[in-house]
C-alpha cells in the first residue's frame, strides 16, 4: 500500500511523541501491506474498523498504542492507497466529532 502521507503522521507525533512507536510501527504494516478489503487489513491489524461517516464515505480507523490515539485513514484498494485523514487521542475520537468533518 502507497501511504500518503507520512508527513501527518510525523507532524502528529512532533505534538504527541507518545504516539511516535505506534504510528511508525503502524506505517511499516501497512506499506508493506497488499490489502484488497477490510477483511485483509483485519488479517494484518485485528482492530480495524470500518466506519461510516456523515459523507457516506467509509473510513478505515486503526488502533494505535494500545488504543490511547486513533488513525483515521480512507482506503482505496485498487489503487493500493492509504490517506490519512486524522489523528486522535481516544478522548476526542470518542466525542464523535469527527465523523462530521468526514
Amino acid at each position: 500500500m502507497h501511504v500518503i502521507s507520512i508527513r501527518r503522521l510525523k507532524a502528529y507525533w512532533q505534538r504527541h511523541e507518545a504516539a511516535r512507536i505506534g504510528l511508525l510501527a503502524w506505517h511499516k504494516i501497512a506499506s508493506k501491506a497488499n490489502w484488497l478489503d477490510i477483511n485483509d487489513v483485519r488479517k494484518s491489524l485485528p482492530t480495524a474498523d470500518a466506519v461510516k461517516v456523515k459523507s457516506g464515505a467509509v473510513m478505515t480507523v486503526f488502533n494505535i498504542k494500545g488504543n490511547h490515539y486513533r488513525l483515521i485513514t480512507s482506503i482505496y484498494y485498487p489503487g493500493q492507497q492509504v490517506y490519512i485523514k486524522m489523528v486522535l487521542t481516544h478522548a476526542q475520537y470518542s466525542r464523535d466529532q469527527w465523523k462530521e468533518q468526514l
